[in-house]
């Protein structure tokens, strides 16, 4: 019996156009059980299943005591190897490997930039621009090739709000990449490693939507910050450019930074400022770049609705940002030196 996740997966490489045969190897099932989950529309039913423990994992904290006991060097998996022999490790050097392998990236002084090709990949992120008992809090998307980002305000973080904001990003965008890279918040990703490592329980909502949009949802490894980077990089960028200069210009008028002023402010900034740039990485500008990774996307789902505060143009900004020319904006804000 597959996992619904499991399930969904095969509907979205179907529909990124792979065949029964790659589906199955990808995902090692049978064809014919490919077959039978792209006739039923209906989800499978699974019980919940505890992780599998491995013969490494009582000896984990073990090696990462010696991982960073070590730093900025490295001990070989050899070496590991025969220490863990001697504390009574029955398992092989592969599974060694397999576990050491990411911890290795982790290493000060080890940068490793993950590029991603035309289409592939969306990174989504939440990030806290304000707490207390008026937060302010920002959804962030940007894709992994040209370095585009879509930008919406909230405040909180629910799960309607991680969705509308993915709705959002793929119009902005004019297409569905294929796949989206979360961290791991628990409005997305219910239980992680459910089924095993790497197999993870996600919130049916957004198992919906990515069936619904075509994109497989990912998550990044904890503690691993540079493989969500690109997302995270244009965090620090937004604040600096976009929020403080705002902030501080309402504060001169005698006024403060909230949900619907950020979202009348963020889609001309998006369009002529951020996405406008030469990027620090690519030395391109990301507009640019989108026109080379559009057509690379799946296209967006047919009659689909749209939701509030998006528009259906090519180029949708949240509403806010269409309700008064900026000449408005600049009226309201502008303060006597």
């Amino acid at each position: 019996m597959l996992t619904q996740e499991l399930s969904v997966e095969i509907r979205v490489l179907a529909r990124q156009g792979m065949t029964i045969r790659a589906i199955a190897h990808q995902l090692r099932v049978s064809r014919n059980t490919v077959r039978k989950y792209l006739r039923t529309p209906c989800q499978p039913i699974y019980p919940r299943r505890a992780a599998r423990q491995t013969k490494l994992d009582p000896f984990k904290p073990y090696l990462q005591a010696r991982i960073q006991a070590a730093k900025p060097h490295w001990i070989p998996a050899t070496v590991l190897l025969r220490e863990l022999r001697e504390h009574g490790y029955t398992g092989g050097l592969s599974q060694l490997k397999a576990w050491l392998s990411p911890q290795r990236h982790d290493s000060p002084g080890t940068v490793v930039r993950f590029e991603t090709a035309p289409g592939k990949q969306m990174q989504v992120d939440f990030t806290i621009i304000r707490r207390g008992s008026r937060p302010l809090k920002a959804f962030v998307a940007t894709l992994g090739f040209s370095r585009a980002s879509y930008v919406r305000f909230f405040d909180h973080e629910r799960n309607d709000a991680w969705l509308t904001g993915l709705r959002e990003a793929c119009h902005f965008f004019g297409g569905v990449p294929l796949e989206v890279l979360f961290d791991n918040a628990s409005t997305i990703i219910r239980e992680r490693d459910a089924y095993g490592e790497g197999d993870h329980r996600w919130h049916p909502a957004l198992l919906a939507l990515a069936e619904e949009f075509g994109f497989t949802p990912r998550v990044c490894r904890p503690y691993r910050a540079q493989t969500k980077g690109k997302v995270e990089r244009f965090n620090g960028y937004l604040k600096r450019s976009f929020v403080t200069p705002l902030a501080a210009t309402l504060k001169q008028a005698g006024l403060a930074l909230d949900v619907s002023t950020a979202n009348a402010h963020i889609g001309p900034w998006l369009h002529d400022i951020a996405n406008q740039r030469c990027h620090g990485t690519t030395g391109e500008v990301p507009a640019i770049r989108l026109q080379q990774e559009r057509p690379h996307f799946l296209p967006l789902p047919q009659a689909l609705p749209v939701s509030p505060g998006t528009t259906a143009t090519a180029r949708p900004m949240p509403l806010e940002s269409l309700q008064h020319p900026l000449s408005v904006y600049q009226d309201l804000l502008e303060v006597n030196v």
